[in-house]
């Protein structure tokens, strides 16, 4: 199986020796993203923004591969504090339809660069349907009216 890294300029950089998203097969995963401003790659601040600046680079990265954040299969949610997963969860429900993505969500000591969230993401990418190819007839002759010529 081949794997191709994805990248989106809308999303951070990755911040170490790791690709933003992995397709392999039809499945993309998503690295985990914490609240970085791609164009400044500053940390926001506050719980509510970090969760939608956490949502929007999943969204960026997804888009890159030609899926949705509706595309989620599973989420992984890391919170600096428990405190937060109702507002993480309110935030969380702008960004996904129903059916929600299965998802576990824990808290950890502490997450890179002072986060209070982290956030990764296994995506089913939409199948792609091949373009319809057309049965020509004739190109044969019209090819061999032009030998010689």
């Amino acid at each position: 199986m081949t794997r191709q890294a994805i990248q989106s300029p809308d999303a951070p950089a990755a911040i170490g020796p790791y690709s933003q998203a992995i397709r392999a097969g039809g499945v993309l995963y998503l690295s985990g993203q914490i609240p970085l401003d791609p164009k400044t790659m500053q940390l926001v601040d506050g719980i509510d923004a970090q969760a939608h600046q956490v949502f929007r680079n999943l969204r960026a990265v997804a888009a890159a591969a030609g899926a949705t954040l509706n595309d989620s299969v599973k989420l992984t949610i890391l919170l600096a504090d428990l405190a937060d997963f109702a507002k993480v969860n309110e935030i969380m429900a702008a960004y996904f339809e129903p059916p929600y993505p299965a998802r576990a969500t824990y808290q950890v000591a502490a997450l890179p660069r002072g986060s209070r969230i982290e956030v990764d993401a296994i995506v089913a990418l939409p199948k792609i349907d091949p373009p319809e190819v057309s049965q020509q007839t004739g190109w044969n002759e019209a090819f061999d009216q032009t030998k010689g010529a």
